[in-house]
């Protein structure tokens, strides 16, 4: 158990979590709650009761409200809506927006989608590929070109195709070796950067797939090869963030690059039926979970960069893995983030964070920040309840580390509350559906100290006294 330990009853749609206690003596209610989040502050908050679809649909309109500018269709760099988000992160805000409408299917979120085109086009003199000013890295170019492609699959919109098309043919011509094979991320040939040539393998994919021109795919094959063979470790599945000259690859292990080589591997593995490509794909897959999380929570990447987007991509083709690739294993460890993330969100404006394990900050924060949960949400599965019915309890504070099943109202001695997952002496955090009481006893058999919660409490150990670590029976009411 982690040394944030305080335990957490979480619940939301439908979904219950249940606190610790101390051992001790008895705590009126209101001092137990003086940690708990308040029905004033869940003015915005989903009834227990919601969907995926529900809290999906609240994320989306949330980080919209927050950081999408109407009158540009192109999004802030922060809350503040002081300044212009990145050029490449645009797309990945577009790629959002699609993602939205593939999963609701409103006319007025395609409407949404086709205005962040011409958003674009505005800002970005009409995609002009050639102007240096605008398009000075590689990598910033085909992050457009897979978002234009994929637009014209969705909507049919050939000038979308074709500004993908010419988009990906400036970009091959500047940035593939041909000696040595690869494509170089900058204009000065300084590396071989992963942010370049997965997504040129899934752009190249996209475009093959919208013309059957078969020197797309022969450009994704050989540029996935080269990336496969300099920029992974065959064994472990670590996807390496560049290689520089004939020097070994290096640089730290990113989502984002584990993402996208994720998504070339599954679209070869498409095209292609080759098992070979979607073993690589879930050899980088477990990399990430594996390797780059703590207790499960996916890194939170991008201290006050652009770096806090990367979960973003992650989470494009991590999902597709999951949702087209059938690949059902991973499903319980993005729940966990995606849960984890949710319960930890700004409750005034429903904005959420690139760190899950820790309470969203009140104040402004960068839209990169709040952007990846946003995408997890539109693309997890309707059929899997992120919060089914019940109290949750988690073995860390702020709703982390293992979690129970979720429990049903009732009392529960230790011995029952074991069968949903519950160890002694173990809660740190909780969440309780609206309307719910739990209470939580310090000892077995509802003796010892007793604490009285009507709200989520993310945060055992502050409450008086200390909850954290000593819960050993439990009435859910």
């Amino acid at each position: 158990m982690s040394v944030q330990k305080t335990f957490v009853c979480v619940v939301l749609g439908a979904c219950t979590a249940l606190l610790s206690c101390s051992k001790a003596r008895n705590v009126s209610p209101d001092t137990a709650n003086a940690d708990a989040v308040t029905k004033q502050q869940q003015l915005s908050v989903l009834n227990l009761s919601a969907s995926n679809d529900a809290i999906a649909d609240l994320a989306y309109s949330s980080f919209d409200a927050a950081c999408f500018n109407p009158n540009t269709n192109l999004y802030y760099s922060t809350t503040n809506k002081d300044g212009i988000a990145a050029i490449w992160t645009q797309a990945i805000y577009w790629d959002m927006a699609m993602d939205v409408y593939n999963r609701s299917r409103k006319p007025a979120q395609l409407a949404r989608v086709n205005a962040i085109y011409q958003g674009g086009f505005n800002q970005y003199d009409g995609y002009n590929w050639n102007n240096t000013t605008t398009w000075f890295i590689y990598d910033d170019m085909m992050w457009w070109v897979m978002a234009l492609a994929r637009a014209n699959q969705l909507t049919g919109n050939a000038a979308y195709l074709q500004k993908a098309q010419a988009g990906f043919d400036r970009v091959w011509a500047g940035s593939y070796d041909p000696v040595d094979g690869g494509m170089f991320w900058d204009f000065n040939h300084s590396g071989k950067n992963s942010c370049i040539n997965f997504p040129t393998v899934i752009g190249a994919m996209r475009l093959y797939n919208i013309t059957h021109d078969k020197a797309y795919l022969t450009k994704a094959q050989s540029i996935y090869t080269w990336a496969k063979t300099n920029l992974t470790d065959a064994s472990t599945g670590e996807v390496y963030d560049n290689k520089i000259g004939a020097n070994p690859p290096g640089g730290q292990a990113y989502t984002y690059n584990a993402g996208t080589a994720i998504g070339a591997a599954y679209a070869l593995y498409k095209q292609s039926h080759n098992a070979t490509y979607l073993a690589d794909a879930k050899r980088y897959a477990d990399y990430v979970k594996n390797n780059l999380c703590t207790d499960g929570i996916l890194p939170a990447e991008g201290d006050f960069n652009e770096q806090g987007v990367m979960k973003a991509i992650f989470a494009d083709y991590m999902m597709q893995l999951v949702n087209e690739g059938g690949q059902s294993q991973y499903l319980d460890w993005i729940k966990g983030n995606i849960t984890t993330g949710w319960l930890n969100r700004d409750r005034a404006r429903n904005l959420t964070y690139r760190n899950y394990a820790v309470t969203c900050p009140t104040g402004y924060i960068q839209s990169y920040e709040a952007s990846s949960l946003v995408t997890f949400l539109q693309l997890f599965p309707k059929n899997v309840c992120l919060f089914p019915p019940g109290v949750t309890f988690y073995a860390n504070t702020m709703y982390g580390g293992t979690a129970t099943k979720p429990i049903p109202k009732g009392n529960y001695t230790l011995a029952q509350l074991q069968k949903y997952g519950f160890v002694d002496n173990w809660a740190s955090s909780a969440s309780i559906p609206d309307g719910w009481t739990v209470t939580l006893y310090s000892d077995d058999n509802f003796l010892g100290t007793a604490w009285q919660l009507n709200a989520d409490t993310p945060h055992f150990p502050n409450l008086s006294p200390t909850a954290n670590d000593v819960v050993s029976s439990v009435k859910i009411q």
